[in-house]
């Protein structure tokens, strides 16, 4: 899949954009990476990303889905990629958006704002 030394920007924001709903997701797959030591509860993590129970239990899901992070039976929650190519796409994610956070958020939002679009757009009535 992605290589961080190999891979293209635009590979990179694709991946984004596919995996990531909220920059909350990407800055709870930031967190879990930077404590990969150990599991950490989601109450650890609201604290720790200053962030609410919703927000985080949704960025958990979102990050579970991608094949990104496990959550043992305790219920906490680990960085814990699915392959080798999870794990290179999700450290070049990670390296793009110390790079340009910006731009990156960006990318999130334009991403679920489409998303947004399309939906509303098939309700929308239409001139033929």
């Amino acid at each position: 899949m992605i290589e961080p030394s190999m891979s293209s920007d635009r590979e990179i924001s694709a991946f984004i954009r596919a995996t990531f709903r909220s920059v909350w997701a990407l800055e709870l797959l930031c967190y879990l990476r930077k404590h990969r030591d150990r599991p950490l509860l989601p109450d650890e993590i609201v604290v720790g990303l200053r962030a609410s129970d919703l927000v985080v239990q949704q960025s958990i899901d979102a990050l579970l889905a991608a094949g990104l992070v496990a959550v043992d039976s305790t219920g906490a929650v680990g960085y814990r990629p699915a392959n080798e190519d999870l794990d290179r796409a999700a450290c070049a994610a990670e390296a793009l958006y110390a790079r340009s956070p910006d731009a990156v958020r960006r990318l999130i939002v334009a991403a679920a704002n489409s998303d947004i679009t399309k939906f509303a757009d098939s309700f929308r009535l239409r001139k033929d």
